[in-house]
């Protein structure tokens, strides 16, 4: 594989740092950009060996230069934040920011992080060419993401923008998410301390829960592969409840600790999400490699120190 040089914004948060890691096991020269303020922390970057800006992208860009192609993974990802203008200076005039930067350095591919939460609500399986139905402001930044991406390529024939929709990403790295880290990552911590694991009643409840390997490929695939712009999904494609997931991480621990059931106090809330990926697969090649259970195996693995990340 031939060494090439790559930016990946919010490259200390938990999808950037992932790719900025994998893209620098695999010998290539990678810079990180985040703002350390949102989702990213330097404990994710321990071993790194790139260079880190600082820096808030919706203030501020790196020193111009080349890369051979962004990652751009930096955004506000917590849905319950309900301050919209930034939330849509963070997601979408930061974006449009990056993007500029591209064309002004000739950098001819960008992939960035869309969002399953486009859909909101949508018909199942989620097809990208359905209509869009936001359900609170992070799903809207990221549609006005997908508008700005497509009419900037317009713009610049000579550029390739591919949008990956990510649906319910857990793994290494989320540990500084806080409350918006995983479920799975959730439930684990409850049942490693004894606790019974609690989900909505009951448990039936349908996620396309993908593991963050296979958004790291994902990602690569857009950029390897990638020949237009266009948005597609990044997920597995098969819907699995939740508990599925308790029943994954009893076996994992060695343990058998019952759900308990809740009442969901939402009045908004997905009770399926799935992910039509044949436009992935055609677009780039994608095809994701872990099930839940294996996906689970290993996480639980590195989360109980038994192997590297």
């Amino acid at each position: 594989m031939d060494k090439k040089k790559y930016l990946v914004t919010g490259g200390a948060g938990f999808i950037g740092s992932n790719i900025a890691k994998t893209l620098e096991a695999q010998g290539h020269e990678v810079t990180v950009v985040d703002d350390f303020k949102h989702n990213g922390h330097f404990k994710n970057l321990i071993g790194f060996k790139g260079d880190v800006y600082g820096i808030n992208l919706f203030e501020e860009l790196p020193e111009p230069d080349y890369y051979d192609g962004i990652f751009h993974e930096a955004a506000i990802t917590d849905t319950t934040v309900m301050d919209q203008q930034d939330m849509m200076q963070q997601n979408v005039e930061a974006f449009r920011n990056i993007l500029n930067y591209a064309a002004d350095n000739e950098i001819r591919k960008v992939v960035y992080a869309s969002s399953a939460a486009t859909y909101g609500n949508g018909a199942v399986p989620m097809k990208e060419s359905q209509p869009t139905h936001p359900e609170n402001v992070y799903g809207f930044s990221k549609v006005i993401d997908d508008n700005v991406a497509r009419k900037f390529s317009q713009d610049h024939h000579d550029m390739k923008i591919i949008g990956l929709r990510y649906f319910n990403v857990f793994g290494p790295g989320e540990y500084y998410k806080g409350k918006m880290a995983s479920m799975v990552y959730q439930l684990y911590n409850q049942m490693k301390q004894g606790q019974r694991p609690r989900i909505f009643k009951h448990g039936e409840q349908m996620r396309d829960f993908v593991y963050v390997k296979d958004i790291v490929k994902a990602n690569l695939c857009a950029m390897n592969n990638g020949k237009e712009t266009c948005v597609l999904n990044a997920a597995t494609g098969i819907a699995r409840n939740y508990n599925d997931v308790v029943k994954c991480l009893n076996k994992e621990l060695g343990t058998n600790l019952e759900p308990d059931y809740i009442d969901n106090p939402y009045p908004f809330f997905q009770n399926k999400t799935e992910a039509d990926m044949s436009l992935a697969k055609e677009k780039t090649g994608y095809t994701p490699d872990y099930t839940l259970e294996a996906a689970i195996e290993d996480y639980v693995a590195i989360l109980e120190g038994k192997k590297e990340n």
